[in-house]
């Protein structure tokens, strides 16, 4: 009479069942703990929309653009004024200034005199895209918001420019007087009298002029009507007048400002970048609160960036640059209990050997968006981090032809007959079945070579039981096994191991993707945050204090798909990982972006739906006895397949060796 405990795991079997059990949890809270995101912050509705993000308000009477607590109209509005003197305070050293605070004035002498002596005015350049605030005082950005992207709370308009830093643009040379001189200090004219540009159709052009010496310093500006891309151009007019042989920097000041919600989250992806030699060099600040970076040579560009957007500063002759430098601190401020970066980028320039010699910049602002980066033909996209660099080999080339070119011309690219585009939800659907279906053949190969040793199990338990005390000859055995059936004991194993860098690479790639942001989907309001469905009235360590629908559901997927893959004589060391391992995962997703989860969901129902057609195909397949065949005749010399041909000439190698 059979044992009614005979399909029960023996206890050393228990025993590795648990062991196992605890450590793939041990494995499952670690990646949970130092990979998960931190959980987004709902920004409080009454703050204002950069203050709350960036840092305190300036507290230089002379800085137009100040935070307020109002928006970018109320808070900068065109022709304000602000007089101011000149002070004869000595000029600190760099080493004694915050990065990004607005500068003190320089002592004045007979080079800078007339250009520290002015009248603040604030002009407002409007196109479709952007509004551009711009002093002339520094004669430099003060404002730079995005219309078309909102903030977290999807009212007010992203804010690229550090609203604290007294400009994001400027200019430091040396005198022959031995002075530093930062042109945020300084008084500009300007070529309109106008406070408001509007640029339609044509680009437009903005000049600001300060005289020095028995020169001056001419910095023009232009905007261009449907693009992010800014032109500037600086001439200096008898440079020997009021500079050294020293040369010039061109610096980009400030952080990006936040704008997600989650600042312990979005503080991660902040960082400063340069482009040399085809070498990208970062400030991150992930390991410290302060960090330095100088290169020397030609530069391609600097960059400051956050998750989702960037701005980028490109010299048009990168072989003319002498070097960068990139400087970052951590810092914490009165506003938030979060840190800030304060970041600071310099472009090294020598001095014009010409009047005549114009050097040319362009600034991109605006979304990472991959082609936008890529029409500048400088490896743009390289600030966007793919995921651990051993990796990259594999979930680069997936984004860029693949992942990219999906959300672009399915959401935008299509005719406007077929509406445009699909909804962003329908193509992350669409992408899973289209990936699922691209790696049908592994997932076939896997689900079969598992079926092949489920059926050479009991002929494995009798070579197990007749050499129990023979273990080279148990192997022997075993070996001459997988030789005659051409089973390979690794082919459930190496066709998933082989999927795993496409999941990894969506993974990075999801979260960070400019075109889910804010796109919703069914109820997730925001396919790159967490689709809360149920709020808790407690929070759960590593959990969260929210329950995201895409993810229940993506958990209860994953259940189905296992229990399609189980089979009767399942013992419970599989039932306990069918139902493990979906809590598991579903713990671990929650704080992740709804389209990660909706990736994966319809990722299981084509992995479901995939099993039950393989597990169809495999019971066509079975002789008479209700073996499988592998779809071939007796006699064939493939019958034994790949691995049983690989096992039959080493086995020949050996006997001729012999």
């Amino acid at each position: 009479m059979a044992s009614p405990l005979r399909d029960q795991p023996a206890p050393d079997d228990q025993r590795n069942v648990i062991i196992a059990t605890i450590l793939v949890a041990a494995i499952m809270f670690g990646w949970m703990f130092w990979f998960s995101p931190q959980p987004q912050q709902s920004r409080q509705a009454s703050g204002p929309a950069d203050t709350t993000q960036q840092a305190e308000p300036s507290a230089t009477a002379d800085t137009a653009t100040a935070d307020t607590g109002t928006t970018d109209t109320a808070a900068a509005p065109a022709g304000t004024t602000a007089e101011t003197t000149p002070t004869a305070d000595p000029e600190p050293s760099s080493a004694d200034q915050s990065p990004t605070a607005a500068p003190s004035p320089p002592a004045a002498d007979s080079i800078t005199a007339a250009a520290l002596q002015g009248t603040a005015r604030t002009i407002v350049v409007e196109t479709d895209l952007y509004t551009a605030v711009l002093s002339t005082k520094g004669g430099t950005l003060q404002r730079f918001t995005l219309k078309e992207y909102k903030q977290f709370n999807q009212v007010d308009p992203v804010q690229i420019v550090d609203t604290t830093a007294g400009g994001a643009l400027s200019l430091s040379f040396r005198t022959p007087t031995g002075t530093q001189v930062d042109t945020r200090s300084l008084y500009f004219s300007a070529s309109t009298e106008a406070d408001t540009i509007r640029v339609e159709g044509e680009p437009a052009t903005l000049t600001f002029e300060a005289p020095l010496g028995d020169g001056a310093l001419r910095q023009t500006y232009t905007f261009h009507p449907d693009d992010y891309d800014l032109g500037l151009s600086v001439q200096q007019v008898n440079p020997a007048s009021f500079a050294t042989d020293e040369g010039y920097s061109l610096a980009w000041h400030g952080g990006m400002p936040y704008s997600e919600g989650g600042q312990e989250d979005e503080l991660q992806y902040t960082g400063l970048y340069a482009y040399s030699g085809e070498t990208l060099e970062s400030v991150l600040l992930s390991d410290g609160d302060h960090g330095e970076t100088r290169l020397s040579g030609a530069v391609s560009w600097i960059a400051v960036k956050n998750k989702y957007f960037t701005a980028t500063v490109m010299p048009d002759s990168p072989d003319g640059v002498l070097g960068a430098s990139l400087v970052g601190d951590k810092v914490g401020r009165a506003t938030t209990e979060a840190d800030f970066k304060e970041l600071t980028g310099r472009l090294q320039l020598p001095r014009p050997r010409s009047e005549a010699q114009v050097d040319e910049f362009h600034l991109y602002a605006g979304p990472i968006d991959y082609y936008s980066l890529a029409g500048y033909e400088r490896d743009l996209y390289t600030m966007v981090d793919y995921g651990w660099d051993w990796f990259e080999w594999m979930t680069k080339p997936l984004a860029k032809y693949l992942y990219i070119p999906m959300l672009t011309y399915l959401g935008e690219g299509m005719p406007d007959a077929l509406g445009g585009g699909l909804p962003y939800g329908v193509i992350v659907i669409l992408m899973a079945i289209f990936i699922k279906t691209l790696v049908y053949p592994l997932t076939k190969s896997s689900y079969r070579s598992m079926a092949q040793m489920r059926e050479l199990q009991p002929k494995m338990e009798e070579i197990r039981d007749k050499y129990d005390d023979e273990p080279e000859k148990q192997q022997e055995e075993m070996m001459n096994l997988y030789r005659e059936t051409g089973v390979n004991p690794l082919g459930g194993c190496l066709p998933m191991f082989l999927q795993y860098p496409i999941l990894i690479s969506l993974y990075q790639f999801i979260p960070k993707s400019i075109q889910l942001r804010q796109k919703s989907f069914l109820w997730a309001s925001d396919l790159s945050a967490p689709d809360k469905i149920l709020q808790l009235p407690f929070e759960i360590p590593f959990y969260g204090d929210y329950v995201a629908g895409f993810t229940l559901l993506m958990g209860l997927a994953m259940i189905v798909t296992m229990r399609v893959q189980s089979t009767p004589s399942s013992g419970g060391q599989a039932k306990m990982f069918m139902y493990a391992m979906p809590a598991v995962i579903f713990f671990i997703f929650n704080r992740f972006a709804s389209g990660l989860s909706l990736y994966y969901l319809f990722y299981n129902i084509m992995t479901a739906a995939q099993q039950k057609w393989i597990n169809m195909q495999l019971e066509e397949e079975k002789d008479d006895d209700g073996n499988l065949t592998n779809g071939q005749a007796d006699g064939d010399p493939d019958s034994k397949g790949f691995f049983g041909r690989l096992m039959e000439r080493a086995r020949e190698a050996q006997k001729e060796q012999r």
